[in-house]
C-alpha cells in the first residue's frame, strides 16, 4: 500500500510568507507566474536567497564562507543531513542583522522538503542551478576585494554564477512547462544568459556604495561605470529578445520577466543619468513607479511593439552611453 502524500500546505504558506519578507520585488513577481511553476521559481528563489546571505554576511572570512556554501550544497543534494548545514550556519551568523533571512536559514528543512516534491526534471535543473552557483561563488570568495574585479571576463563569468545560470534554470522550467516555448528558443539559449546577467548587473551597480563601504567591489577594475552601463544596455536588448520569444499565450510568464526587466531598465537608467550616487536609496524607484508599472505590464507584456516602445523611451541615457562604447 503506498504512504500517503505529505501535506504541505504549512510549508508552502511558509514558503509564500518568506518570499514577501526577504524580496519585495519577487514576492512581485513570482504570483504572476502559472501556478504549476509558481511554487518551482519560488523555491528556486530561496535556495538562492541562502546562498547569497552567506556571500552578503560581512563578518565571515572568505574560508568560513567557502565551508558554509559546500555544506549547503551538499544538503541540496541530499549527500548530508540538512542540520549539519543549519547549525553551524547559524551559529557563524549569529551577529547578522537581518533577521528575515536567518529565519529561513532555520527553515531550510522547509524549503527542502518542498524541493522534493517538484517533477525530477525541475528537481535535476534547480540542482545543476545551485551547484553551479554555490561552487561559483565559493571561487570568487577569495576575490573579495576594494579594487574589484580582474576584467571583463572575470565580471562576466561572476555575473553568470550568480545569475545568468539562474536565467538558464528557469528556461529550463518554462520549457517543462511550455512545449511551445521550448521550440522557440531553441538556438538563443544564450539570450537567457543575458536577460540573468543583465537583473545581476543592475543590482551591483545600485549597490556598490554599500558594497564599497565594506570594502568590496565586484565591478571590474578597468571599466568606468559608464562602460558597465552601455554593456548592461546590451544585455538588456538580449533580455528583451529573450521574452519575445515567450509566446503571448502564456501571458503570466511573459509579464513575470517584463517586470524583472522593466524595473532594471528603470533602475539603470537612474544610475546613468545621476552619475554618481552614495546610497542605494538613492536610485531605487519609488512604491509607486513600481506599482504604476506592475499595471502597465498586465497590458504591455502580450504586445512585443508596446515592451519595445517602454524600453526605448525609458532608456535614453542609457543608449547615449551604447552609443559612445560601442
Amino acid at each position: 500500500m503506498n504512504s500517503p502524500l505529505p501535506d504541505l500546505s504549512a510549508d508552502l504558506a511558509y514558503q509564500k510568507a518568506i518570499l514577501s519578507s526577504v524580496s519585495r520585488t519577487f514576492a512581485l513577481t513570482i504570483p504572476l507566474l502559472p501556478p504549476q511553476i509558481e511554487a518551482v521559481v519560488g523555491n528556486t528563489y530561496l535556495l538562492c536567497r541562502i546562498v547569497d546571505t552567506i556571500e552578503d554576511a560581512a563578518e565571515l572570512s572568505p574560508s568560513k564562507k567557502q565551508s558554509l556554501s559546500r555544506l549547503f550544497l551538499d544538503a541540496v543534494l541530499g549527500s548530508i543531513p540538512v542540520e549539519l548545514f543549519v547549525v553551524p550556519c547559524l551559529d557563524a551568523l549569529k551577529n547578522y542583522p537581518n533577521i528575515d533571512e536567518l529565519d529561513l536559514i532555520t527553515n531550510t528543512p522547509t524549503v527542502l522538503r518542498i524541493l522534493h516534491t517538484f517533477p525530477s526534471e525541475d528537481q535535476a535543473a534547480i540542482s545543476r542551478c545551485i551547484c553551479i552557483m554555490s561552487e561559483g561563488m565559493t571561487r570568487f570568495h577569495g576575490k573579495q576585494t576594494k579594487n574589484g574585479l580582474k576584467d571583463l571576463v572575470e565580471f562576466e563569468e561572476y555575473c553568470y554564477v550568480v545569475a545568468g545560470v539562474v536565467g538558464e534554470l528557469l528556461t529550463t522550467i518554462f520549457c517543462n512547462y511550455s512545449a511551445e516555448f521550448a521550440k522557440q528558443i531553441q538556438g538563443h539559449e544564450k539570450l537567457a544568459v543575458a536577460f540573468g546577467q543583465a537583473l545581476q548587473m543592475t543590482n551591483i551597480l545600485k549597490d556598490s556604495p554599500e558594497d564599497h563601504a565594506r570594502g568590496v567591489s565586484w565591478k571590474p577594475s578597468n571599466l568606468t561605470q559608464e562602460n558597465l552601463l552601455a554593456i548592461a544596455y546590451q544585455k538588456l536588448l538580449d533580455a528583451l529578445a529573450y521574452i519575445a520569444l515567450i509566446p503571448k499565450a502564456e501571458n503570466g510568464i511573459r509579464r513575470f520577466c517584463f517586470l524583472a526587466f522593466g524595473l532594471a531598465v528603470m533602475t539603470l537608467e537612474k544610475i546613468a543619468t545621476r552619475k554618481e550616487f552614495n546610497h542605494t536609496t538613492e536610485v531605487k524607484l519609488s512604491r509607486n513607479t513600481v506599482w504604476i508599472f506592475y499595471g502597465f505590464t498586465k497590458i504591455a507584456a502580450s504586445n512585443d511593439l508596446l515592451m519595445k516602445s517602454f524600453f526605448h523611451l525609458a532608456s535614453t541615457q542609457l543608449r547615449k552611453l551604447s552609443a559612445q562604447n560601442y
